[in-house]
């Protein structure tokens, strides 16, 4: 089997804000995340696994949490919940489900796709290049339904990748790449993490554990992962990071308190996550 496969999650700029908390107390603690054989990255975590795998450092992502860089202006209306809810709750199948919600995104009145790819272009900073070490980005083809991966073969630009990872259904238009429409990698999982089956050793860090509507939840995915032989860590907000982020995934304001709580959570549960990638 392949090594160490290491799996971002999606979760918005709050999730997002966690996450990159979680990151830099994991490389404080000693915990060499470069290092993964393979990063899967979904939706935020498409931002920070790019930058992380190009060798920005951790402390610099989170750092910038902490001062309010890398905002992400994100209004999302209770019309646009209510139609994201009822189209992806609509149906007790998966396939229908995320077939609801891929043609209400289509047909959702947004703003341009220019929105999105510059959004996640400033968030991205200087990183454009898909970096040498294996990196995917996940995303959902919006006429099927069917997640599928980027990566450096594809022939897709890495800033085209992200943002088609990032497109949020019905908040966000659905992104043109490569001559297909995309939405968020998290519409049907917000981590992905049974893109990392074959691999020995994976650790997860999904700010958001379950996606909307009858998909697998990531301690599903993980257990399915365990099965098959795999030593899997699965890391997502306990209670009290829960509390500090809130509800609303794109409420600016909460990022700080977010990233740190994410800190705080990654420095108490070190020592597991060591185990796992130095066993």
């Amino acid at each position: 089997m392949p090594d160490t496969a290491l799996v971002l999650g999606g979760g918005g700029p709050v999730g997002g804000a966690w996450l990159t908390g979680v990151l830099a107390g994991l490389t404080e603690a000693g915990i060499d995340l470069g290092s993964a054989d393979l990063v899967i990255g979904t939706s935020a975590g498409a931002v920070f696994g790019s930058r992380l795998r190009s060798g920005v450092p951790a402390a610099y992502l989170y750092e910038r949490q902490l001062s309010g860089a890398d905002a992400v202006h994100l209004p999302v209306t209770a019309r646009q919940t209510a139609r994201f809810l009822w189209a992806a709750l609509g149906s007790r199948d998966p396939q229908r489900s995320i077939e609801r919600l891929a043609r209400a995104a289509l047909r959702a009145r947004t703003g341009p796709e220019s929105d999105v790819f510059d959004t996640v272009g400033a968030l991205l900073g200087d990183v454009r290049d898909w970096p040498e070490p294996e990196l995917r980005i996940t995303a959902v083809d919006a006429r099927t339904g069917r997640v599928e991966v980027f990566d450096a073969r594809s022939g897709v630009p890495l800033l085209e990748a992200v943002a088609a990872s990032c497109a949020v259904p019905i908040v966000w238009p659905p992104v043109t790449v490569a001559g297909r429409r995309w939405m968020d990698g998290g519409s049907r999982s917000t981590a992905n993490l049974r893109l990392a089956r074959g691999y020995r050793r994976v650790l997860a860090i999904a700010p958001l554990p379950q996606a909307v509507g009858p998909h697998p939840s990531a301690s599903r995915q993980a257990a399915e992962l365990s099965d098959d032989g795999a030593r899997v860590v699965l890391l997502s907000p306990d209670r009290a990071a829960r509390r500090t982020m809130g509800r609303n995934m794109a409420d600016d304001t909460r990022r700080p308190a977010a990233a740190r709580a994410g800190h705080t959570q990654a420095s108490a549960l070190a020592p597991s996550v060591v185990d796992l990638w130095q066993g």
